[in-house]
């Protein structure tokens, strides 16, 4: 009987509670749905973007082909809409082709100077700086390139930045330093992201007193082979 007392007393207990607390139960199941379906049309609304950015920048890169300012023009519409879409970061490297092609360096330059202060993407930076350093090197600011590529980590990069760096010492007359960037782009190019035969040309233009202090570049063979 104390049995059964206790469980109905229980069972009073729970009715009491749910009376009481009925309102704040059903509010609370209204805000997890909520919050679920917010979630759910937040996913979709990147997922959106991310395609409307995608056929935006796709858009631009064609347009580039057949219409310089109207590209310039699909560009801008590209940044005001998805001003945080990573899309918009691989247009300004086609922008900064662009200007590269038609000697604007100023220009071209500026595009980069922006990818590299926008971008969360560590390679697409990476590309960005190597780039940037070419243009500096075509502006004959030897200096500026070698201050772009250093205290950076370079990763997989490695060899590519060595080379443009030997290639900024080069301008500066700097030949010893140039050869050594041209020897660890040649020796640390396991991935095969250098011209070997472009590095040797680089080397062999080298004057003679370059190597006076560093050792010889590895034969062709033994690269290749790597």
């Amino acid at each position: 009987m104390d049995d059964y007392l206790s469980e109905k007393e229980q069972w009073e207990y729970l009715k009491t509670w749910v009376r009481e607390n009925l309102l704040w139960v059903v509010a609370g199941v209204a805000v997890g749905a909520a919050l679920l379906g917010g979630y759910r049309w937040w996913n979709d609304h990147v997922d959106r973007q991310g395609v409307d950015a995608s056929i935006k920048y796709q858009s631009v890169v064609n347009t580039f082909v057949s219409d310089r300012n109207k590209g310039f023009v699909l560009l801008g519409e590209l940044e005001h809409d998805y001003p945080s879409s990573p899309y918009v970061d691989q247009a300004k490297l086609v922008a900064a082709r662009v200007y590269v092609d038609s000697n604007e360096l100023d220009k071209a330059a500026a595009q980069l100077q922006d990818v590299l202060q926008r971008t969360k993407d560590k390679d697409l930076a990476l590309v960005a700086r190597l780039r940037l350093a070419r243009v500096q090197i075509a502006q004959n600011k030897a200096d500026d390139a070698i201050k772009t590529l250093n205290g950076t980590d370079a990763g997989a990069f490695a060899a590519r930045f060595h080379e443009v760096r030997g290639d900024a010492y080069h301008l500066k007359g700097d030949d010893a330093a140039a050869l050594k960037e041209y020897q660890a782009a040649r020796l640390g190019d396991v991935a095969g992201t250098v011209d070997p035969q472009l590095l040797d040309l680089k080397i062999a233009d080298l004057p003679a007193s370059a190597g006076a202090t560093s050792k010889p570049a590895a034969p062709a063979t033994a690269a290749a082979a790597k």
